[in-house]
């Protein structure tokens, strides 16, 4: 089943968005996250950051990645919630990390904690009430 027609099929709290908005919304997100990502790479090759700093960024990509096969192929919404548990927390290591180094990816992370903040109470309450 399509991702879209299944959100459709959740018992959903009244303040959870249209199904219709998470591609528009995860496509400015990316991008976002992208150039982030870019800065903290471009850092590492010119030996500014240690490799070390890659850790968290890896971690959350996987994370976030994995959590739509997770909530929608497996249907396991607690499972979901832990995973995206620790999308959050990757995030916000990382920004924790590149606030003092590079504020300029610090700030295009921004957006990306706080739609994943929004999106963590949205899993956990589809864990709850589905």
């Amino acid at each position: 089943m399509n991702e879209s027609l299944q959100y459709a099929t959740y018992t959903l709290p009244s303040r959870a968005p249209p199904s219709r908005l998470f591609g528009p919304v995860w496509t400015i997100l990316y991008i976002l996250i992208a150039v982030s990502y870019a800065y903290v790479v471009h850092q590492v090759w010119e030996e500014r950051l240690p490799k070390i700093f890659l850790i968290p960024f890896v971690i959350n990509l996987i994370a976030n990645f994995s959590f739509t096969y997770i909530q929608f192929r497996l249907q396991n919404y607690r499972l979901a919630v832990a995973d995206i548990l620790i999308v959050l927390a990757t995030i916000i290591r990382t920004m924790i990390i590149l606030r003092p180094k590079i504020r300029r990816a610090f700030r295009l992370q921004v957006p990306y904690l706080l739609r994943v903040s929004f999106a963590t109470i949205l899993a956990t309450t589809v864990a709850i009430l589905n």
